[in-house]
């Protein structure tokens, strides 16, 4: 009989599977359940979109695209990019769609990693940065951020922690959990820090268009960081497309020539039908997208308000769609709080150390879910954080 164990790779093995998704999974085989874990909009993806790609299904033979995707969603994309950023990129040479943001990222750190290189990963952050270094022989190095800053990345974080292997600063903002967002003021002493060195930027702004009273500013938007940065967005969280897999990286075309052939040879392209209705996202949506974060916006100070009621403090989040209230005061882990959450009162969320041990004590509560099941969670919370009072009373 065949020992799996020994056929299967040791560095595969060595990977813990994503704290997001084991909760969800659970609450999939529960009835009841109110389920904030997962970052998906509940609003439908917007008509225009719907009916660019039911147009390409009645009218086209659907085919393999471009290695680099259609050349009309890159020229879109370029133009997209220097409306909101005043910053072009070449659509031929500087451009590839992907399949969702995540193969961006992954692609990006494959593409600049050699075995041994050192990542400086913020954290806490989106789980799929840390093991896609590993699993390209990078070494994962943790920046944690903090609350008394807002959750943002100061200079004096990670300017101990780069050495001669740092390679890459994977800079996720606005960000996944805590909602944080970087101003330009923020940007500029870590930008002036990195001109002197040869360390790239992987620049995570697929929230870029999920913000709350200010617009979102890039780090590419700075004098010598274009150079230096690889853009990585995508169309899954502003325009509900998350089920359409699609996602783009921008960068100097020496990058893009070079992961080009990783997706080549593990993709060849992304969704044909998925790329026809992203150029209709991108050039006709926006107001769609604008009414998507008005009502995200109610849902936020709603949650960021119960939430400090309760004894739960909860930072403010100025972008994503995520809140990230402290539960240090049950005397709980996160995982502990977030099991007992799930199994007593039928609520799930995400532990905060899912997104790195900088995320203990937190948890993670999506609010793309409408008003009413948010204000029933609450009300399960509120039960079950007078259940856990009791508890200690009693102790």
């Amino acid at each position: 009989m065949i020992d799996y164990d020994k056929v299967l790779s040791d560095k595969i093995k060595s990977i813990k599977p994503s704290g997001i998704r084991k909760f969800f999974d659970i609450a999939g085989t529960m009835k009841d359940v109110i389920s904030l874990g997962v970052g998906e909009p509940d609003f439908n993806t917007p008509w225009a979109i719907r009916k660019a790609a039911i147009q390409v299904l009645e009218r086209k033979h659907i085919i393999y695209g471009p290695n680099k995707g259609l050349a009309s969603l890159r020229n879109t994309i370029s133009s997209h990019i220097e409306k909101k950023h005043g910053v072009r990129y070449d659509p031929d040479k500087e451009i590839i769609v992907t399949v969702g943001g995540s193969e961006a990222i992954d692609l990006t750190v494959r593409g600049l990693i050699d075995p041994g290189d050192e990542v400086l990963v913020v954290e806490p952050c989106f789980v799929c940065y840390a093991p896609l270094v590993e699993l390209a022989g990078g070494v994962a190095v943790p920046v944690p951020t903090r609350i008394e800053n807002n959750f943002k990345l100061t200079l004096d974080d990670f300017r101990d922690k780069v050495t001669e292997r740092t390679k890459l600063l994977i800079l996720p903002f606005p960000n996944n959990p805590t909602g944080a967002v970087m101003t330009k003021h923020d940007l500029e002493p870590i930008a002036e820090f990195l001109r002197d060195t040869n360390i790239m930027v992987l620049s995570d702004e697929i929230y870029s268009e999920l913000t709350y009273g200010r617009k979102h500013f890039s780090i590419i938007e700075l004098e010598g960081m274009r150079e230096r940065t690889v853009y990585v967005n995508g169309f899954s969280k502003a325009y509900a497309m998350t089920g359409w897999r699609l996602g783009y990286v921008s960068a100097p075309a020496p990058i893009i020539s070079q992961i080009s052939k990783i997706h080549q040879y593990g993709i060849m392209c992304s969704p044909f039908i998925s790329q026809n209705a992203a150029v209709e996202a991108l050039t006709s949506c926006d107001a769609e997208v604008e009414k998507m974060v008005d009502e995200y916006n109610v849902r936020r100070r709603y949650l960021v308000g119960e939430f400090n009621r309760l004894g739960l403090t909860c930072f403010n989040p100025e972008g994503a769609f995520y809140v990230f209230p402290c539960i240090r005061s049950t005397g709980l882990s996160s995982e502990e709080f977030c099991e007992r959450l799930l199994f007593e009162e039928r609520v799930a969320t995400v532990p905060g150390s899912a997104f790195g041990d900088s995320g203990e004590g937190y948890i993670r509560i999506s609010y793309a879910y409408s008003l009413k099941h948010l204000m029933e969670a609450i009300r399960r919370i509120e039960k079950f954080l007078t259940k856990l009072e009791a508890e200690k009373h009693e102790g």
